[in-house]
């Protein structure tokens, strides 16, 4: 099977009456123009529903074709973001599912997905460990697998965001956008390359990392993909070890920079995105604009700026602390 143009299309008319186009706003910072793709408003809170319907729509047609039963059970490992789009997708299709997480998984999370209906199971401290366990649950179960970003399905959904992103902002010259695993950035990518090879300009990527979870960064660096160690504030939605064999060599083509971020840098865009929009997005799905409003990413005078905003699975009573924090240091002032 092969990434390219005519798969994400494919994907985009199978997954269009199970997910939203989610709209872009243009806000004014520092003095100029910045778009967002406001993907935070997708049906399962994050992107992650692209990739989750894509999977389990695409497994019940090949069913079909075949003349087999459709799958009846799903299995995912997350550290909560990419099974809350399998739980919502399994139960509008009509299938069980059970979601391995990592004990640190936050509540607000593993709450959506109970409520959801998904079984949940906790294994280890980290994502990893979760994986492990839920791939050898499917293949005990003999269920369907849906991973969190290294699978063809889940890269040709991720897709599809860059496919609507580009034909609703054709002329951005530069977009940011947060990693963890890469099955986001990993699809972005993919649909860049296609456009791309097809002679059609392209904007610049720009990947954004938290320091404690430099899985692109290091990979981009190395030449190779390596394991890092993930840690800090974003690592429940950004803490993959590694990323995907799918991602990276679309990644190694068409990301023109890879930043990293504090965890500061991060809380600080939380409440940029709440004070200037009222948008309550977690700390993975503001990394991206942690890069411009910090510091890391510095663009051209005159370059057109998008930043994806990708997930709003928030614990809010956390994100008041973050929000009260910058207020208080401002008041200290």
């Amino acid at each position: 099977m092969i990434i390219d143009a005519a798969a994400i299309d494919a994907t985009a008319a199978r997954i269009a009456p199970w997910v939203r186009v989610t709209p872009t706003i243009e806000v004014e910072l520092a003095g100029r123009a910045v778009e967002f793709k406001l993907e935070c408003l997708q049906v399962s809170g994050t992107f992650k529903a692209r990739g989750a319907f894509e999977r389990l729509l695409r497994a019940r047609e090949t069913a079909q074709a075949q003349g087999l039963p459709a799958p009846q059970r799903v299995v995912a490992a997350s550290g909560g973001n990419h099974g809350i789009a399998v739980a919502l997708a399994a139960v509008q299709l009509g299938m069980a599912a059970d979601i391995f997480v990592p004990s640190t998984s936050p509540a607000a999370k593993l709450d959506r997905l109970r409520a959801l209906g998904a079984i949940v199971h906790a294994q280890g401290n980290e994502y990893s460990e979760a994986l492990a366990a839920s791939q050898s649950f499917a293949e005990q179960q003999g269920a369907l697998v849906s991973h969190a970003y290294d699978q063809f399905d889940t890269l040709t959904g991720q897709g599809t965001l860059a496919r609507e992103w580009l034909r609703q902002s054709p002329h951005l010259d530069v977009v940011l956008v947060a990693v963890g695993g890469g099955g986001l950035i990993g699809g972005i990518a993919a649909w860049f390359d296609a456009q791309a090879s097809a002679g059609h300009r392209v904007p610049r990527l720009i990947a954004v990392e938290s320091e404690g979870c430099p899985t692109l960064n290091a990979a981009l660096a190395a030449g190779r993909i390596v394991e890092i160690q993930p840690s800090g504030l974003a690592a429940d939605s950004l803490g993959a070890r590694r990323v995907g064999e799918l991602m990276f060599p679309f990644a190694q083509r068409q990301v023109t920079q890879s930043v990293l971020v504090s965890d500061d840098a991060i809380r600080d865009a939380q409440a940029l995105l709440w004070r200037q929009m009222r948008i309550a997005a977690e700390p993975g799905g503001a990394a991206a604009l942690a890069a411009l409003a910090g510091g890391a990413f510095k663009p051209a005078p005159h370059e057109r700026i998008g930043v994806l905003v990708c997930g709003a699975n928030v614990d809010l009573r956390i994100l008041a602390d973050t929000l009260e924090r910058p207020a208080a240091q401002r008041s200290a002032g």
